[in-house]
């Protein structure tokens, strides 16, 4: 006998994991993941877990539905695939990749070894399998090089840089693998991501610590390249929507309604913080492989997903200004500019 209101049965849980979990854009992603009480989300990254301050998911009460791995795809891919095998997730994402510009004429091969080596034995494991239902690939807008008019998805890759190559050609390898054997692949191209918790040598978070700690900020090539700074959780939701509802194959672009020159940014941030911007910057040559301005055409998304940016510049400049305040104790101690890992 029922009394008419049969208790309804938890939804089942989607298991999702995520590589690349201590990156910026990954753990943002992963706190977005789990405001949906049916996920389950496995991180995996090669470096331990990032300090509690760097991530955003550590602050939730309700992280249960989280675990973290360490595994190093490039020394224990065995352990990875097992690892993949055993949980069956019905997601991957994948944020894993050398990332910066800069070091990357220093150590090219380091890079394509994680960006395009790693990827290919991942994906040819991954192609066999019966579990995965959807992979999100992150790219990047890198790839295009430099460009005249607005980039759309289907504009040529002209890659300038060693790690630009390297992501070139992860696209490509994993392009083949869908068309080839049907593989789930959805690819997002995002431009410059920002916010609370970025690694501290980027530009904005570096900018906001300079100013705090009575530093010179060097304007590499006068500030004069035109950069696209969306916020993380702006692409965030827009990763998720592409995992919801992309369509397998697709490529799909998240950028801002406008640009903005480094200087005009740097200037921003002084006015926001309340310093002279002529006071604390100093212009310094260009970096090799700094591509021209170009728009970064996001049509796609915002017709298709109904997605747009929905936080202003304004607005997520502050949020981090605020968190590095914050946590300044913390950041003192840390190292502000690039260190290498292979």
């Amino acid at each position: 006998m029922t009394n008419g209101r049969d208790k309804q049965a938890p939804p089942a849980l989607r298991k999702i994991v995520v590589l690349g979990s201590n990156a910026f854009s990954g753990q943002d992603f992963i706190d977005l993941l789990l405001d949906n009480p049916a996920h389950e989300v496995i991180g995996v990254s090669r470096s331990p877990e990032n300090p509690d301050y760097r991530l955003r998911y550590r602050g939730r009460e309700d992280h249960a539905r989280f675990r973290f791995v360490r595994i190093d795809m490039n020394r224990r891919m065995t352990d990875l695939l097992d690892l993949l095998d055993t949980e069956r997730p019905c997601w991957i994402v994948n944020f894993a990749a050398q990332s910066e510009v800069a070091p990357s004429w220093e150590h090219p091969g380091q890079w394509f070894e994680t960006n395009a080596v790693a990827l290919a034995r991942l994906v040819n494991h991954l192609r066999k399998q019966d579990y995965p239902q959807r992979y999100l690939h992150i790219s990047s807008p890198e790839v295009y090089g430099t460009c005249v008019g607005t980039v759309t998805e289907s504009t040529p890759v002209n890659p300038s840089t060693p790690y630009a190559a390297s992501k070139a050609a992860a696209d490509m390898l994993l392009q083949t693998y869908h068309k080839q054997f049907n593989f789930p692949l959805l690819t997002v191209r995002a431009t410059n991501v920002y916010g609370p918790r970025q690694q501290l040598f980027k530009i904005i978070p570096r900018t906001i610590i300079y100013l705090t700690l009575g530093r010179k900020i060097q304007l590499h090539g006068g500030g004069r390249a035109v950069k696209s700074y969306i916020h993380i959780r702006d692409v965030s939701w827009g990763e998720l929507a592409i995992l919801e509802r992309g369509e397998i194959g697709r490529m799909y672009h998240l950028s801002p309604d406008r640009g903005i020159t480094i200087r005009e940014l740097v200037w921003t941030i002084c006015k926001a913080i309340g310093q002279s911007f002529v006071d604390v910057t100093q212009d310094v040559g260009e970096r090799p492989g700094q591509d021209d301005a170009y728009v970064i055409d996001s049509s796609k998304a915002r017709e298709e997903l109904d997605w747009s940016p929905r936080i202003p510049l304004e607005e997520g400049l502050a949020e981090t200004i605020e968190w590095v305040r914050e946590n300044m104790d913390v950041i003192r101690g840390e190292a502000l500019e690039y260190v290498h890992r292979q």
